[in-house]
């Protein structure tokens, strides 16, 4: 009977754990979409800025620079940061991609950004839940969409040359299909991240609470663009 107490004891701690660590991951994310959104609203409502970002480009490619050096920073060094110095980073690489993306909503129209976000965040609700409850081991499936990321980046690079609206529209499709996948997949990462972290090691909790939530937002975030490229509706 102790024995049984005891297993039931440690499922219920582990399940508490899976919990905390999931919640803290969405709340952080929505935090950085909310961070995002606000900066490239301020950006997009203020002509100076305007002028700022878009005035040199030295300013707008350092930025984007900046964005890069800090994303590949923070996911390899989280393991040595302390909790509080990962969401700062989290939260600057937010503000700084909103500043990027602000570009959105000078390109596209109020009604459109919107609506496409609330379609998006449908997909995105669907696919995590998918990945949060589902028996099936998508790690092969994991595999696949990388090579498809891949593919992405290799054509989108191939079209600032060719500017081909074909291939365009062919990068905007995989790159929907590729993010929603990657939502799914990611999402089971997560859960079976969170079902191994250790009770009680706080530290080790809240670190695994940034990088998940990085890995969502940037599924979000791309998944956003790429809807965006195919429903999107471009000012005059």
């Amino acid at each position: 009977m102790a024995y049984e107490n005891y297993g039931v004891t440690t499922t219920r701690a582990r399940a508490d754990v899976l919990g905390v660590f999931m919640r803290g991951v969405y709340k952080w994310m929505s935090l950085g979409l909310a961070v995002t959104a606000a900066a490239a609203y301020l950006v997009a409502t203020s002509p100076a800025v305007q002028q700022v970002i878009f005035g040199n480009q030295m300013v707008f490619f350092g930025l984007i620079i900046g964005e890069l050096v800090l994303v590949m920073g923070l996911s390899a060094a989280i393991g040595r940061l302390s909790a509080g110095t990962a969401n700062g980073l989290f939260l600057l690489y937010s503000a700084l991609n909103g500043l990027t993306l602000s570009v959105v909503l000078l390109a596209y129209t109020g009604e459109s950004v919107f609506m496409t976000f609330v379609i998006c965040a449908g997909m995105f609700g669907a696919m995590s839940i998918y990945g949060m409850t589902t028996k099936k081991d998508l790690t092969g499936m994991g595999s696949f969409l990388f090579m498809g990321l891949i593919g992405i980046i290799l054509a989108s690079l191939v079209n600032m040359f060719m500017h081909s609206s074909a291939l365009n529209f062919a990068i905007s499709i995989i790159g929907v299909i590729v993010f929603t996948g990657l939502t799914a997949y990611d999402t089971q990462k997560l859960r079976y991240m969170g079902e191994t972290m250790p009770a009680g090691d706080d530290t080790a909790v809240a670190r695994g609470t940034i990088l998940g939530a990085l890995t969502l937002y940037l599924d979000f975030i791309n998944l956003f663009l790429m809807l965006l490229r195919l429903f999107g509706a471009r000012r005059e």
